[in-house]
């Protein structure tokens, strides 16, 4: 019985690597292709021109809270409890202030970028499926589930390019 055990395995492990060797793939790096397109590029400066506003607001909200606590370790021994104590009130508004304000902008940002992803997502699968047909492909992996891979398997410029027409 463990020789026959031991003849099937041998069986199937050859057969899977027999499999294995006939099946082609390829690697592509989705993120850093979909990001490094003219349409990223043209998304991230809008994203930039559309936030200018909140990321200087979120700054400022920083810089006060900045100065209040630099003013509180500076002068804080020689005030009366009651000065130091109001600093301190306007130290902590000022953080919760930033911290909501970057909280907004984070959320909002974030909620842009989703929506530039899944808008991209029927381009970038149009473009990984024209790679496969090329190259008579059988799997495309991600780069985050490869450990190593020749540079000739890697087809990220391609699908760069392919993003970019």
């Amino acid at each position: 019985m463990k020789r026959l055990s031991a003849i099937v395995g041998a069986t199937l492990m050859a057969f899977s690597l027999q499999l294995a060797a006939e099946t082609r793939i390829g690697v592509v790096d989705l993120r850093q292709a979909l990001f490094s397109s003219n349409d990223a590029q043209s998304f991230s400066e809008k994203l930039q021109q559309d936030f200018a506003g909140e990321e200087a607001k979120v700054r400022e909200a920083q810089e006060q809270a900045r100065r209040l606590k630099d003013r509180i370790e500076k002068d804080g021994a020689m005030m009366n409890e009651s000065e130091r104590n109001k600093l301190t009130g306007e130290f902590q508004e000022k953080v919760q202030e930033f911290n909501f304000l970057k909280q907004r902008l984070d959320q909002t940002v974030a909620q842009r970028k989703q929506q530039f992803l899944e808008n991209a997502r029927p381009e970038v699968d149009a473009a990984v499926k024209e790679l496969l047909e090329e190259h008579n492909l059988d799997l495309i992996l991600p780069s985050e589930a490869v450990v190593y891979v020749k540079p000739e398997m890697n087809l990220t410029s391609e699908l760069l390019e392919k993003l970019n027409r």
